[in-house]
């Protein structure tokens, strides 16, 4: 993968991410409403930066492969 697709893959993990984490957040202010969904959000959000982190690491590399 290019270093410009990694580029865009990082910040549409970001973009994600950062909507998964105030889903979970808005979820957790409306407890105990909807806490059957615990579970869900949190997998996704776990999902999500654990991609992004990988994302990040794979990105911080091609860039030291380029200079």
């Amino acid at each position: 993968m290019c270093l410009e697709d990694l580029e865009k893959r990082v910040r549409k993990l970001s973009m994600r991410a950062t909507e998964a984490k105030m889903n979970l957040h808005d979820l957790a202010e409306e407890l105990p409403t909807d806490w059957e969904k615990i579970p869900e959000v949190a997998a996704a959000t776990f999902d999500l930066f654990k991609d992004l982190s990988a994302a990040r690491k794979d990105l911080k590399a091609a860039r030291k492969a380029e200079a």
